[in-house]
Order: structure tokens, then C-alpha cells, then sequence
């Protein structure tokens, strides 16, 4: 089975049923979980899981989804840390695991009776000591520009942001990116912590002249928040924090209010319509690996990509893509009613799903009259040349669309050689320095009004 699939498995288990117990005695039991896990001993880590949580996740899948992270992370080296976090009445424990390459955290939620009811992994916030860090691309010139913190929208969901703006009395142009899916810092941070792909153009833009604001992602930054809210929609996750960016930058000094421009990556390209019906007076939008159809038939299309890397499906492969057809089936069948049902799919609650599932970004985006720039590479297996050509369909026609493809850049924008993986994310690397080059000569083009 493919190691996305049993990833989602994961991040099916909400944290809703979570209930406050000894939290000493979660400790213990979180820390000897995780300690399980590093000596590969799934079958007992089995044990300390819930009986809902057995139900979906076998010891295999447990198995391979904790031996995918070798290659990614290397070997296991040691927990170093642990905290302890209540949302409301959710207790969670928090472990950071160091690893060769990278620190992830493991955030593992008890049930009333003290089993795992739910536990994922991201990078940490704490760096390993043996990370590769990040080194800015040749382009970059560091004189040309200076960064400032910000805070994004207000009240319960303010969101910490970096403004980076070129050296100079002002009046500049800028650009608010907006994040793929998943809960992402402001530099879009892949797990090779080198790999910024935010920072890349926040850094490179800059130096040609174009301000950039980034800001924390509400699911990263609120990651427990979040979980409880059992009916959030891209809205929420996304839409309502571009906005609220917007809206910080037309009261910025030194920004030219009238050349705020939006680009989405991944969902954000996806959602550039919904941000742009939402704000009229936005001066542009810029779409990279901007995605077109369904989310939940490209998460299919992607695990049946990793199923097929090796050149042919195994049997437990094809039972796992079973599986997740079936899911994707149960996605589609939602109705109205089932809007505030708190089962999740692949993280994510019914009213997710229904929120979108009418939504053609391609179509929807024909009412836009700013101009846009659409951009994609070829070897993106994330967001296909299918999503490309979809926009081409639908905008083609529209003088103020602009299209580029790019035969060796993947999902992240980054050049690579040969069938594209996961792999490709683990190299450290950075945005094209083309790409750069073609958003900020877009950006800088004299336009008639």
C-alpha cells in the first residue's frame, strides 16, 4: 500500500473524542508508543490503540507508513522533547522525535479509556541538529531588500507574517502568497527543511523590486483550534486569511495599494476565484500548479501515481486503492444533510466536500477581470498538465490570461530529472529562477487601464 494512503489513514482520526485523563499516565503511554515504533515493534504498538483506530489501521499499514520515513528523515535517534496541550476538553500529548535528517512531531490524542484515539506526525517546529538549512538561491540579493513582522486578521485567528519589501522610498507593488494544502508554515517548509519554496520568491521577488507578504497558515499555526471545529470549509482554512492579508496591505505604508496582487499555489490556485469574488479590487492573480478538478479524485490519482512507480501494482497496492475509491465514492455521495455530520475524510469534515463540490475554478474564474497568470510544471504529478490544460480550456480566449508551462519543474517549482516522486522532495533545492524571473516581469508590465 501506498505510504499517502496510510498517511491519510492517519489523519482520519479526529481529535473530537479526546477526554482529559491522568495526564502523567498519557505521558508514559505516549512516550512508550513512540518508543515502540522506533524499535519497529508495530504489533505492540497495536495494543495501545482503540478499538476504532484497530479498525482502520492494521499492523502493516502501521508498519509501512513508520518504515517510509527512513528514507525520508533517516534513522531514529531519540525523543527529545514532550508537551502537553488542552483544546477545550482534548488532552494531547506531543513528542518531538529526532531523527538523522529532520525532527518530527508526534501528536498523539487518549480516549475516555485511556487507549489512542488518534495520533499524526509533522516536522517539528525544533530543527535537527543535522538538518541541511537553508541557503538562499543565487538570485537573491540580499542588499536589495529588508523584512519586517506583521500580524494578519484579528481577533482569535491573527496569524504571524513576514513582510519583505525592496530597499527604496516605496510605493511598491506586492504579492500575497497563499499556501497549497496541509497545515504550512509561512515559507511553505517541505519536510527537507532547505526546501522554502515561499522564502525562495518571497527573497527573489524582492530583489527585483516586488514586495511579498507570507504569513503562518491558520491550520499550522491553530493546529488543535482547528481540529475541533467540526464543519470548516476552505473559508475558513484558507479564503477568509488572503483576504484579511489583502486588506493589512492596503494600509501598509510603501505598498502601492492599487498593485496588490494574489498567488496561490496547489488549493491556493484553486481557490484564486473564490479570493478574487470575495475582492474585486485585487490587482491580479498568479496561479502555480493552480489544481481544477475535485480534491478527493486527485488525492486517487496520486496514490494510483505512487502505486505505479515500480512499474506495476501489488495486490495489498490495489486493496489500499480499493479502499480509498471506496472513500472517494462516499465523498461524492454526501448531501445536504450530512452537512454538519462529524465523521472526516482524508482531515477533513462533509461540509468540506459540500462546500466544493459544484466548484469549477476554471469557469468560476471567467467573471474575473483582473489579469492572471497561470504557470505549471510538467513534471508536477500533484497538479497534472490535465489542471493546465483545464484553465486553457476555459481562459484561453481572454487577453488578459496568461499561460507557461515548464518541462523540468515539479509541484514545488523546482527542476528535477526523470519520473517524478516523492524523492524529488527530499533534495534540496530551490524555485527556478525563471519562474521568478516571468512573475515579476508579469507583475512590472505596463498595463493599459
Amino acid at each position: 500500500m501506498s505510504k499517502i494512503i496510510v498517511f491519510f489513514l492517519l489523519i482520519l482520526f479526529s481529535l473530537a473524542n479526546v477526554f482529559a485523563q491522568n495526564i502523567g499516565d498519557n505521558v508514559f503511554k505516549a512516550k512508550t508508543f513512540v518508543d515502540l515504533l522506533a524499535k519497529k515493534d508495530f504489533q505492540t504498538a497495536e495494543t495501545y490503540f482503540s478499538d476504532e483506530v484497530k479498525a482502520q489501521l492494521s499492523v502493516e499499514k502501521l508498519a509501512e507508513v513508520l518504515n517510509s520515513l527512513t528514507p525520508q528523515v533517516g534513522n531514529f535517534k531519540g525523543q527529545t522533547g514532550v508537551k502537553t496541550e488542552k483544546i477545550n476538553d482534548m488532552e494531547v500529548v506531543v513528542i518531538t522525535v529526532e531523527f538523522e535528517k529532520a525532527n518530527l512531531d508526534f501528536q498523539i490524542s487518549f480516549d475516555k479509556n485511556g487507549k489512542i484515539g488518534g495520533f499524526f506526525f509533522k516536522p517539528s517546529q525544533t530543527p535537527s541538529k543535522n538538518a541541511e538549512t537553508y541557503k538562499a538561491p543565487e538570485y537573491v540579493q540580499p542588499d536589495a531588500f529588508q523584512e519586517k513582522e506583521v500580524t494578519v486578521g484579528a481577533g482569535e485567528w491573527t496569524l504571524p507574517a513576514t513582510l519583505t519589501t525592496p530597499v527604496g522610498k516605496g510605493n511598491f507593488p506586492v504579492v500575497v502568497l497563499v499556501h497549497g494544502s496541509g497545515a504550512n508554515d509561512r515559507d511553505e517548509t517541505h519536510l527537507n527543511p532547505a526546501n522554502k519554496p515561499f522564502k525562495d520568491l518571497a527573497w527573489g521577488l524582492a530583489s527585483k523590486g516586488i514586495a511579498v507578504l507570507r504569513y503562518e497558515k491558520r491550520t499550522k499555526q491553530y493546529a488543535r483550534q482547528f481540529a475541533a471545529i467540526k464543519n470548516f470549509t476552505v473559508k475558513e482554512e484558507t479564503v477568509d486569511d488572503a483576504l484579511a492579508a489583502v486588506e493589512l496591505l492596503r494600509k501598509t505604508p510603501q505598498i502601492n495599494p492599487k498593485k496588490i496582487y494574489v498567488l496561490g499555489h496547489s488549493l491556493g490556485g484553486y481557490l484564486i476565484p473564490r479570493i478574487g469574488a470575495r475582492d474585486t479590487k485585487i490587482a491580479g492573480f498568479i496561479s502555480l500548479a493552480g489544481a481544477t478538478r475535485p480534491l478527493e479524485d486527485m488525492i486517487l490519482e496520486q496514490n494510483n501515481h505512487f502505486a505505479m512507480l515500480d512499474g506495476a501494482v501489488s495486490k495489498d497496492e490495489q486493496a489500499g486503492l480499493n479502499q480509498l475509491k471506496q472513500l472517494v465514492t462516499k465523498i461524492k455521495s454526501l448531501k445536504e444533510s450530512d452537512r454538519n455530520s462529524t465523521e472526516f475524510y482524508f482531515g477533513a469534515p462533509a461540509a468540506y466536500y459540500l462546500d466544493l463540490k459544484n466548484y469549477n475554478p476554471p469557469q468560476e474564474a471567467k467573471s474575473l477581470k483582473q489579469p492572471i497568470l497561470i504557470l505549471q510544471g510538467e513534471r508536477d504529478y500533484q497538479v497534472t498538465m490535465t489542471d493546465f490544460q483545464n484553465w486553457k480550456n476555459a481562459l484561453g480566449n481572454k487577453k488578459s490570461v496568461t499561460f507557461k508551462t515548464y518541462p523540468k519543474l515539479n509541484h514545488l517549482f523546482m527542476p528535477g530529472e526523470g519520473i517524478p516522486s516523492p524523492a524529488d522532495y527530499e533534495k534540496t533545492n530551490h524555485v527556478s529562477a525563471e519562474v521568478i524571473g516571468d512573475i515579476a516581469a508579469w507583475i512590472l508590465q505596463p498595463r493599459i487601464k
